[in-house]
């Protein structure tokens, strides 16, 4: 991880990294607007549209890059749910389906990825044999597609790299999609500084941190001064939520989580760290967060309606709260948690965990499920 954050902060590597990151974000963007992207394997490619953004245009755009029929990539979770069955080729593979003309317009592509939308299609997509291109370049695609934030299903057909490039396609390579998760936390770098005092902890500071793409920045409240403290200080790792940070929301337990830690924060003779990370909805995003909200209420859990959308129990990375206590200046921390996964996450960043402060606040007859849910089936320390 450090040698990786030497060569993200500037010189050859550092320069070829935000490159790549770059061309990840861009592609990202084109496929949110419905633009399709070429994915380079260096030797095949792929063109890709998303299928939940993709209009007439760009299905003519996919048409003429491509060399062969289009299929339907699904990640495994949502193949699974879409088609019984469809995963047993192994849990974690994408899922091609060989989509028949009737079902290569907007509308039921949008069907197809999207558990919420109504599911009234003229014929059924089948599931094909994964080709060489599948094999090789789809867990690529479906990385690219949840970079966007997008329901990771996408239309996919083997191209040529001449067409797309006469076409104006946007290219990114496969090897800069794999590594964008640990390149965009690598090159976090500080670009904003400022003493923000807050009801429950008046001597505060709020730090941004952005990566070398250029996205949404992660910021870091430090209450009082724990980066010059002998003990490792109390840290929380928060992931933003719209819905129970800002708006109150009952369904979740963040906003108590999010004003407790600070509070409690305030109370320590060292202080602590709060960071505030860009990762709604376990790393999925907003509108798949609203969307699971959506099949929570007609009877799904909060990991199987996660896994309905075709992502998994939790997205997040912790590589970027490791990235920014190192670059605070803080090595070692008691983690303010009920989650085990982020003890683990941040020890195997090379951070010293100290301990784990428990962080627990009572159901409030809303989420009392949710609660539930956290403590049997993603195994949260809650008593």
């Amino acid at each position: 991880m450090s040698a990786l954050l030497d060569s993200a902060r500037g010189g050859t590597a550092g320069k070829a990294l935000a490159a790549g990151m770059r061309a990840v974000h861009r592609a990202a963007s084109d496929l949110r607007r419905g633009t399709p992207v070429l994915l380079d394997g260096g030797g095949e490619c792929l063109v890709l549209a998303a299928a939940e953004t993709v209009g007439a245009r760009g299905l003519s755009e996919l048409s003429e890059a491509a060399t062969g029929p289009a299929v339907l990539l699904l990640s495994a979770a949502r193949a699974a749910a879409l088609l019984a069955g469809a995963a047993a080729g192994g849990e974690e593979a994408p899922v091609s389906l060989r989509l028949p003309p009737s079902l290569l317009d907007p509308e039921s592509l949008r069907r197809l990825a999207d558990p919420v939308a109504e599911q009234l299609l003229p014929e059924a997509p089948q599931v094909v044999p994964s080709a060489g291109f599948a094999q090789a370049l789809s867990p690529a695609a479906i990385a690219l597609a949840k970079a966007a934030r997008l329901l990771p299903a996408l239309v996919a057909a083997p191209a040529s790299a001449a067409a797309a490039a006469r076409l104006g396609l946007l290219s990114v390579s496969v090897a800069d999609v794999l590594a964008y998760p640990l390149s965009a936390a690598a090159s976090l770098t500080r670009v904003a500084e400022a003493s923000v005092p807050l009801e429950d902890a008046p001597e505060a500071r709020i730090v941004a941190f952005r990566a070398a793409d250029g996205g949404i920045e992660h910021l870091a409240i430090l209450v009082g001064h724990p980066e010059k403290g002998g003990a490792a200080p109390l840290c929380r790792i928060h992931s933003e939520c719209f819905t129970g940070d800002l708006l109150g929301s009952l369904r979740c337990d963040c906003g108590p989580q999010l004003r407790g830690a600070i509070a409690r924060m305030a109370a320590e003779e060292s202080g602590g760290v709060l960071l505030y990370l860009a990762q709604e909805g376990r790393g999925i995003g907003l509108v798949n967060k609203l969307r699971a909200y959506t099949l929570q209420d007609a009877g799904l859990d909060t990991l199987d309606a996660n896994r309905a959308l075709g992502y998994g129990a939790d997205e997040r990375d912790f590589r970027v709260a490791a990235t920014m206590l190192e670059a605070l200046g803080i090595p070692e921390v008691r983690v303010l948690t009920n989650n085990p996964e982020k003890l683990a996450g941040l020890a195997a960043c090379g951070i010293g965990v100290k301990g784990r402060v428990s962080h627990l606040f009572a159901a409030n007859g809303v989420n009392d499920g949710y609660l539930a849910t956290k403590k049997a089936r993603f195994g949260h320390l809650l008593g």
